[in-house]
């Protein structure tokens, strides 16, 4: 029986999926999605007897966009009474076609799986490209792999997928098989934002350019970076008299460009604080990101004064929220300079986060 091939979707005032922010370990399941990893992982018995919903995509940043589109996979999971499944890829397939030109990641595979699994998905699969799919042909694929071990029975894709070999296949070219297989498939029009398409290039490029207001509006939520705090030059508290939480984030990971904002500091695992900070708190910060250049600290980092607090951080595991730019990273003449603008820092982050 051949199904309606084709169905185009334009939703571009969507509401916002808002994130509840809480720390895991990616095991075999993060909150109720069952993680599956690799097509080998996928039991034979897996759809039956009805079927599945299938969405596909790196889903770097789990966007607006991506929200729209994964919620539509899971309310027509739910209207068929099916299971919903997220094909996604760790890393990103763009390390097999041009390996010199793999973007920033916007988050890890473990953030990306947190918030794919709030939308209420019943199942992460995630594809390591370089051994699996990358040499499949666009036919393959919707054979091989939607019909032949996911079962499918509905996908939607967003108007700018492309998949199989090369990349050889559109969105266009999944409905066309998608009729041959008996597959329903629906095409969602990528989100647009103020006349610009909400995607994760999109959030990149406002993230090099200080924008992080703009990347919170697409995002649907504070762009932020997850790492373990570590010891830097330990000037900022001896002779400054601002501690900072120091991270050093992944050459592979995204961060804003150069310079100092206002945020939210949480710390993410559940050991007790030595001080008066709770982990699973948010507490205000001043945030610098960049090189140290006053003192000759050449290392890029994100460094974190908590406003109002003292507490012992070394070794913790955090997530720092950019919230508002508060200005451009300056190289000072002198110590007396720098306190003075750190001082001007601390007033403005109290003014942009009503703290």
């Amino acid at each position: 029986m051949t199904r309606q091939a084709l169905r185009l979707i334009d939703d571009n005032n969507a509401g916002l999926f808002e994130g509840i922010v809480h720390a895991f370990e990616v095991c075999r399941t993060v909150s109720s999605v069952d993680i599956l990893r690799g097509l080998d992982a996928v039991p034979e018995t897996f759809g039956e007897p009805g079927g599945t919903v299938v969405t596909i995509g790196v889903f770097d940043g789990v966007h607006r966009g991506h929200q729209l589109l994964i919620s539509k996979a899971v309310d027509t999971a739910r209207e068929l009474g099916v299971p919903s499944v997220v094909m996604t890829f760790d890393p990103h397939p763009v390390t097999v076609f041009a390996p010199g030109h793999t973007p920033a990641a916007l988050m890890s595979l473990e953030e990306r799986a947190r918030h794919i699994a709030e939308l209420g998905v019943d199942y992460l699969l995630v594809i390591d490209f370089r051994h699996e799919l990358g040499g499949v042909s666009p036919e393959g694929y919707v054979e091989d792999v939607l019909v032949g071990q996911l079962r499918a029975r509905h996908v939607l894709v967003g108007e700018n997928f492309t998949f199989g070999k090369d990349a050889a296949g559109t969105a266009t070219t999944m409905a066309q098989l998608g009729e041959r297989a008996g597959i329903d498939v629906t095409i969602v029009r990528l989100l647009s934002d103020g006349g610009v398409k909400v995607c994760s290039t999109a959030i990149r490029d406002e993230l090099s350019g200080g924008n992080v207001q703009t990347a919170t509006d697409y995002m649907g939520r504070p762009f932020s970076v997850i790492a373990p705090i570590e010891r830097g030059a330990g000037r900022g508290g001896k002779e400054l008299g601002y501690p900072t939480a120091n991270q050093y984030a992944s050459d592979a990971a995204a961060i804003p460009a150069d310079g100092v904002y206002a945020g939210w500091l949480t710390i993410i695992d559940d050991a007790p604080i030595d001080g008066d900070m709770e982990p699973g708190v948010r507490y205000p910060a001043a945030i610098s990101v960049g090189t140290n250049p006053t003192f000759g600290d050449n290392r890029r980092s994100v460094e974190s004064f908590v406003l109002d607090r003292d507490a012992d951080l070394y070794g913790r595991m955090a997530r720092v929220e950019f919230v508002g730019k508060v200005r451009d990273m300056v190289k000072f003449d002198s110590v007396e300079e720098l306190l003075e603008h750190m001082a001007r820092d601390v007033d403005t982050t109290r003014d942009i986060l009503g703290a």
